[in-house]
């Protein structure tokens, strides 16, 4: 058998890496892209819940071809209690395979992946589905994934208006001086869910909950609002799918089935189906089906995490790497 070797990023690696807003959008808008043409096999996530602490793990598996012919699987553990150990509350490893032959070709701290790869499926999701003149963000939830959602979507719309909530007042008031300082414009701490997502163009929902709790009301949504709801435990109202115009998701396979995430209930009562499917997003960016159409759309969109997206972000960082001479090569066999 010859020499293998695996490529090594860890969290300094990645960081030193300084990825771009507009890299880490274009690997996952071409992932994306694959996925709705059919170049991807990708298996619903599972879950380990070890029964000793506020949390579970998250195992996301999937293969992707087109420009990127990568396999991996990704293995994040979720633990909302984390910050009291001054943790984050995601921490998370990327494993690429070939996938023609199972090689294993690389492993990365993907702690900052997941991180960025969400942010960025919602950001193109609010590329194809939000008005173009959407000047007004309302986010909520301040950990996690919620600062690159505030980072991309601001990269592409460049917003007037941004107000972030979360439930402890330290959280939400260092997130909006952090994102104020880097984005280089105000940001607003509301002090309540409503005066967060009011008459917003755009509203990601991505609040980190014990148990389901209609905390975001229908009534709040602007018409023509564009809407993202995706915290691990529902946070919305059973009547907020009624006054969509669209329903969007990332992966109908992982959505429909499991015990988490936001429109669970929708879909056990048959309010997000086959049938009031309008599309997974990966169909509209490549062209198969229409995003916005009019601006008097209301349209909502659920992500749950695409293995995908790890994959495609891992194998940009990889070859960022090599460029750049960043990360380690290891002999595995």
């Amino acid at each position: 058998m010859p020499p293998i070797y695996i490529s090594y990023l860890n969290r300094l690696d990645v960081a030193a890496l300084a990825m771009t807003d507009a890299e880490i959008l274009a690997a996952i808008e071409t992932a994306l892209a694959a996925q709705g043409r059919g170049e991807a096999v990708i298996e619903p996530r599972v879950h380990l819940e070890p029964g000793v602490a506020n949390g579970h793990f998250n195992v996301l598996r999937g293969s992707l071809g087109g420009s990127i012919d990568a396999a991996g699987v990704k293995v994040v553990g979720d633990f909302v209690d984390n910050y009291k150990k001054s943790l984050p509350s995601e921490l998370a490893v990327l494993t690429l395979f070939d996938r023609f032959d199972g090689r294993p070709k690389a492993i990365l701290d993907a702690s900052g992946i997941t991180d960025m790869r969400t942010g960025a499926v919602t950001a193109i999701g609010a590329k194809y589905l939000a008005r173009k003149g959407s000047k007004v963000l309302g986010h909520i939830g301040a950990r996690g994934t919620a600062y690159w959602n505030v980072r991309l979507l601001d990269s592409l719309f460049d917003f007037d208006e941004i107000r972030v909530h979360s439930r402890r007042p330290e959280s939400r008031d260092g997130f909006a001086a952090k994102l104020a300082a880097d984005l280089g414009k105000p940001v607003v701490a509301t002090e309540d869910w409503r005066s967060c997502v009011a008459g917003a163009d755009i509203v990601v929902e991505a609040s980190r909950l014990d148990a389901p709790q209609p905390l975001l009301k229908t009534d709040w949504i602007k018409p023509g609002a564009f809407v993202v709801p995706y915290g691990t435990m529902s946070a919305v109202e059973l009547s907020l799918t009624d006054i969509m115009s669209k329903l969007v998701v990332d992966d109908w396979g992982q959505c429909k089935g499991g015990k988490f995430g936001s429109l669970r209930a929708h879909v056990e009562t048959g309010r997000l189906s086959e049938a009031t499917l309008h599309a997974e997003l990966g169909q509209i960016v490549a062209g198969l089906k229409p995003g916005r159409e009019r601006d008097d759309e209301t349209i909502l969109f659920w992500h749950r995490g695409l293995s995908l997206s790890d994959i495609a972000l891992g194998h940009a960082m990889l070859a960022k790497g090599e460029r750049l001479g960043i990360g380690q090569r290891l002999r595995f066999a």
